[in-house]
């Protein structure tokens, strides 16, 4: 470790922190008590999901043959080629180049903007049926049990996006302060603790897919 790099991450320490260490572990660990939360707050939509499932099986099983496997999978598939750009920014970080930084970024960036417009086509396939709950005219005998499918199928993808959307937001912040050279080989926090939370909505797809489009499958 160069002095150069060593007084930049001794230039980041905040006065409540004795080492650049100690503030390191804490901020890895505040996020990572962020996380519990989120697993909290998708775990309740996810237990409502399986209660509604098994009371419901059958129509839950009619209303997911109106979701689009095909475009789940390819987003699934984008989506881990996010997680896979995303990690290699924060090597980039590790590596201390800051182009790389930024290259990385805006390529997850980009696999991220896909997966919301393949995301925003599938809304858009759902309004047009009827299967919007707050546009509703799909008629069938089971019709307003696969309303419940469908308004937790837009609550919990709805939230999952939004998570999405907020996360890119702050990567475009990473990314200024990338090409400004903020971030060293020596201190590269935020690169790191935005890769965590990406990882982890990355994760939360990941368990969506297979309960929304794949169980019943016939």
């Amino acid at each position: 470790m160069s002095d150069g790099v060593s007084t930049g991450a001794v230039n980041r320490l905040q006065p409540h922190f004795a080492t650049p260490a100690q503030q390191y572990e804490t901020a890895t660990f505040g996020m990572w008590v962020f996380l519990v939360t989120e697993i909290m707050f998708f775990g309740g939509l996810f237990t409502a999901y399986l209660m509604y499932r098994i009371q419901y099986a059958d129509a839950f099983a009619h209303a997911s043959e109106h979701l689009n496997i095909t475009l789940g999978c390819f987003n699934t598939v984008v989506l881990i080629g996010s997680s896979l750009t995303m990690a290699l920014a924060v090597h980039s970080a590790r590596m201390n180049k800051s182009k790389s930084i930024v290259f990385w970024i805006a390529l997850t960036m980009i696999l991220g903007s896909i997966f919301l417009g393949v995301k925003g086509y599938e809304y858009h396939h759902k309004w047009v049926e009827g299967l919007f709950p707050a546009n509703w005219f799909f008629q069938a005998p089971d019709a307003p049990r696969q309303r419940i499918f469908f308004s937790l199928y837009f609550a919990m993808t709805g939230l999952h996006a939004t998570h999405m959307i907020i996360g890119m937001g702050i990567m475009i912040y990473i990314s200024i302060q990338a090409l400004r050279g903020a971030y060293t080989s020596s201190w590269y926090t935020p690169v790191e603790v935005m890769g965590l939370y990406w990882h982890f909505v990355d994760l939360v797809w990941i368990f969506l897919f297979p309960l929304l489009y794949l169980i019943g499958l016939h």
